[in-house]
């Protein structure tokens, strides 16, 4: 049987994994898909190599999240974790090329609100992912407020990329079509959970 940090982990990279999937098969295939088979193998692999870097890419700050929320749980001091986060977000936002002291912030608030999430996960009793969440909320709403904050703070955190990156279609239409996924596959999971 799996503990809460291993159901935890499992549960929130077959959500990333959805999520990039729900954005893949959003895309259109070219004409090509359909008179040269081998463009098939290739697209397969393609979107493979796509859904892995994204699941990567959502981990990151999750894995660092979970990791500080079992750590603090056992007794460590939430503000040396949380600076450490800190050094860790700023290297790894600089090896993708996207450091900026927005984003840099927005990405420190979507940590600490999973901090807390995480840490209500790790305490909580039950056998699945989803009976750790129903137990650690109680109720629907309670659930559905945590969420709010956590899709503002994401939100926060996309607005950042394209200050940083520069908007242009093509990004801002990839950003929107991962919000709409994120929240479907949320709602998805709160009327399994409630």
């Amino acid at each position: 049987m799996m503990n809460n940090y291993d159901m935890i982990v499992s549960a929130e990279e077959a959500f990333a994994r959805r999520v990039a999937l729900g954005v893949i098969v959003t895309m259109p295939l070219s004409v090509w898909h359909y008179f040269i088979p081998f463009m098939f193998v290739l697209d397969f692999l393609r979107r493979g190599s796509v859904i892995s870097r994204y699941t990567r890419h959502f981990m990151f700050p999750r894995k660092l999240a979970i990791d500080a929320a079992q750590e603090i749980s056992n007794g460590e001091n939430r503000e040396n974790r949380l600076s450490r986060i800190e050094e860790k977000i700023k290297e790894w936002l600089n090896s993708l090329n996207l450091y900026s002291q927005g984003l840099h912030r927005s990405q420190m608030e979507v940590v600490n609100l999973l901090i807390g999430h995480y840490s209500k996960l790790l305490n909580a009793d039950g056998d699945t992912y989803n009976s750790l969440v129903k137990n650690a909320y109680n109720h629907r709403e309670n659930y559905e407020v945590y969420l709010s904050q956590l899709a503002s703070s994401e939100k926060e955190v996309d607005r950042a990329i394209i200050e940083t990156l520069g908007e242009t279609e093509k990004l801002r239409e990839k950003i929107v079509a991962e919000q709409q996924q994120v929240e479907k596959q949320r709602e998805k999971n709160l009327a399994e959970i409630f």
